[in-house]
């Protein structure tokens, strides 16, 4: 039995379906709301943020792929992840785990907790996942800006596709175990050519404008709070930041190239 959680989201949700259409039968999913959730598989309601509420979902389980409901759920991270000992776990983690900022300082945490749990481990890191970029739809809409810092910040955003692929090969496939695996798209594009990507998909003109800092700054904390915007700002205060890396791991584990940004926006905003 093979437990996914974040299994409404983006990349649990591909998990489910790519383990369906994998023909795997032994598939349940975690959701908050069991009622809610439209999943071709059994649901079990639970929260990771709630140790005790996850045993039910937790019974004759072998294999979870963990989507960690990052800062939401940290306060319960070791007494959650003792609860997974004994099986195997496929962490979605970041490719910077372990940094000073707090989201990935949590990644970095859950890593920790679950190396220390007992359990066996695989974790797929990733640098950005595209769909990140659907944060661009309302000023798209408004007036055809999208408006970012570091406009020359080379980013391998990857499709969450791709993640949920190389998950499901990792999740049926054996000798994965103590591997961490950095998954990428297959090139790393700033953000103005990342907007040009999809104005050529939505067949539309959208202009890319140079956000600064302090704009960012004010709509982070409009969403985070003073304390999480001032930690998250924390890797950009030196400037612009390394192009990040780009690997071929996803073709390794899955026997196919990437999908490029452009096919994620053609997936996204037609």
């Amino acid at each position: 039995m093979i437990l996914v959680t974040g299994a409404t989201g983006r990349v649990g949700g591909q998990v489910v379906r790519q383990l369906v259409e994998a023909g795997v039968t032994e598939v349940r999913a975690l959701a908050r709301d069991a009622s809610r959730a439209r999943l071709p598989v059994e649901v079990v309601e639970g929260d990771l943020a709630v140790p005790g509420s996850l045993d039910a979902a937790l019974e004759g389980v072998e294999k979870v792929f963990l989507v960690w409901p990052t800062l939401q759920a940290d306060h319960a991270a070791p007494e959650t992840v003792k609860r997974l000992a004994g099986r195997h776990v496929v962490y979605f983690s970041a490719a910077t785990a372990g940094a000073a900022d707090p989201i990935n300082a949590s990644h970095g945490e859950i890593e920790r907790l679950v190396r220390e749990s007992g359990a066996d481990w695989t974790f797929l890191r990733i640098t950005g996942l595209a769909a990140n970029d659907l944060k661009w739809a309302e000023g798209i809409e408004r007036d055809g800006v999208v408006r970012e810092p570091f406009a020359g910040w080379a980013r391998s955003h990857i499709h969450e596709a791709d993640v949920a692929a190389a998950g499901v090969r990792v999740l049926t496939g054996e000798g994965h175990e103590g591997a961490t695996y950095v998954l990428t798209g297959p090139q790393a594009l700033t953000a103005p050519e990342r907007v040009a990507a999809v104005s050529e998909v939505i067949g539309r003109e959208v202009r890319f404008q140079e956000a600064s800092l302090e704009e960012v700054r004010l709509r982070y904390e409009a969403v985070f709070g003073p304390a999480l915007a001032a930690g998250l700002l924390g890797r950009m205060a030196g400037g612009v930041p390394e192009p990040e890396p780009v690997t071929g791991t996803v073709e390794e584990l899955t026997g196919r190239p990437a999908r490029t940004y452009r096919q994620w926006a053609a997936d996204h905003w037609r």
